[in-house]
């Protein structure tokens, strides 16, 4: 994957983030919610009735969307061929799915990004997700869905975001995040069961990040939950409070 090894060797790379549990659903409950709250499967109509990142995001005054490749239509419910709800963590929150106007204007279809990036209108919070070929993680045995092809994906992604972002970084900042939800094994850290969700690879991009850098700090996405929150002056949802789920701040220049 040779763009995903450029963005982590030229920038800085959590060598020991660990997902929470298996399989996919929970993780990303947990990093936008603080908790997994009790689901332990990719169900579709487990909703909760949570505050979350994005409620967070909203009450401070700022702006955030979400992007999904093959999403039919925005606020969707349920599954496609290749778009899965499981992999959408703001459609589970019943404070997203249940106001329309809100869920409309936040959660939509891919093609979106390209529209509010011609017209200098990002959000302050994007969330981007592949389909479930590209995510190389549902279809991977899939024979057309390759790291060669998720890794083009990217690069195809991150080029024009990165045009967009960099002329204006003097001014505001940004950080970029690549990450998955779970790692292959079960391995765990920072006061989760011994049973976790596997070590992923996390790499942050950003003009206020150590280039060419690795930190070995055990993380969890609970931490990254946790940074997020320091660094908009939010409180701690969940196990983002807990103090096992350490901030990141050793990648900082």
């Amino acid at each position: 994957m040779p763009n995903y090894n450029q963005y982590a060797n030229g920038n800085t790379l959590l060598t020991q983030y660990y997902a929470i549990t298996h399989p996919s659903l929970p993780n990303y409950l947990a990093l936008f919610g603080g908790d997994t709250f009790g689901i332990t499967s990719d169900c579709g109509k487990c909703f909760v009735p949570a505050a979350n990142l994005a409620d967070q995001i909203e009450a401070s005054g700022r702006t955030w969307r979400a992007y999904f490749q093959d999403m039919p239509r925005t606020c969707y419910v349920g599954d496609t061929l290749t778009y899965v709800q499981k992999h959408n963590p703001f459609m589970y929150f019943d404070s997203i799915r249940q106001n329309a106007v809100r869920c409309n204007r936040s959660i939509v279809p891919f093609g979106q990004l390209d529209t509010d990036r011609a017209a200098g209108t990002l959000p302050d919070f994007i969330y981007i997700m592949p389909n479930s070929c590209v995510s190389t993680d549902d279809d991977f045995s899939n024979p057309d869905c390759t790291l060669g092809l998720a890794d083009g994906w990217l690069g195809g992604v991150m080029g024009p975001l990165l045009d967009y972002l960099n002329p204006r970084a003097a001014s505001e900042p940004y950080l970029i995040v690549l990450t998955w939800d779970e790692g292959q094994g079960s391995h765990s850290c920072c006061g989760l069961p011994a049973q976790a969700g596997g070590r992923v690879a996390t790499v942050l991009i950003s003009p206020l990040v150590k280039s060419g850098f690795q930190d070995a700090t055990p993380y969890t996405h609970y931490s990254l939950l946790k940074t997020i929150e320091t660094a908009w002056g939010l409180p701690f949802l969940g196990h983002a409070a807990d103090a096992d789920n350490v901030l990141i701040t050793a990648p900082w220049k």
